[in-house]
């Protein structure tokens, strides 16, 4: 094996441990013992833990932007798209509660803050491209103009509010329910 391989393979392993660990016992020692990987190799690819959790952050959204990439990419109308976009959100909650946990949980239980400029750099080509779907349908009148950070707030805040509400096992919430009730409602929200 090739050290780049050993080097990708050793970045895996403490980010695929980090998340097993999260967010019970999240500490250097937990992620060095159950990854087999030492304090020195952990240090060499993050830095510190704050890095591995940033690092982990980004790979976590990464994987809810890929989603709802491609959730809206093929939709026929915005209504549809945001239809899409709910649902894949929903969807990746359930199919993945660990990276939805780490993705609410992280920003107010590490400092990330020294890392936001990488991580917002790691986000940047997926929310280009949701900003590339979404613009044409401001520019033809479907989708009213507002900033982009007002319709992030339109369209996933809502679905982001059920997902940490339902990771915190409020009884209340049931996604299923959410995924038929807030797509319709949230387009009601975003249309013109």
């Amino acid at each position: 094996m090739t050290r780049h391989k050993r080097s990708e393979e050793t970045t895996r392993r403490l980010l695929d441990t980090a998340l097993d660990v999260h967010p019970g016992d999240f500490t250097l020692r937990a992620v060095t013992t159950l990854s087999g990987v030492s304090m020195g190799s952990l240090y060499h690819h993050f830095g510190s833990l704050e890095g591995l959790a940033a690092a982990l952050y980004s790979r976590c959204m990464g994987d809810l932007l890929d989603t709802l990439v491609a959730a809206v990419e093929d939709s026929a109308s915005a209504r549809d798209g945001v239809r899409r976009a709910v649902v894949a959100y929903l969807g990746f909650t359930a199919d993945h509660p660990d990276k939805a946990r780490f993705i609410h949980a992280a920003p107010y239980a590490i400092d990330l803050g020294p890392h936001a400029e990488r991580i917002a750099a790691d986000k940047a080509p997926r929310l280009n491209r949701l900003i590339a779907w979404i613009r044409p349908h401001m520019d033809a009148g479907t989708v009213a103009r507002l900033p982009m950070a007002q319709v992030e707030m339109l369209l996933i805040g809502p679905v982001a509010e059920v997902t940490r509400r339902w990771l915190a096992g409020a009884p209340e919430i049931d996604l299923d329910e959410s995924a038929r009730v807030l797509p319709e409602r949230i387009w009601q929200a975003l249309r013109k």
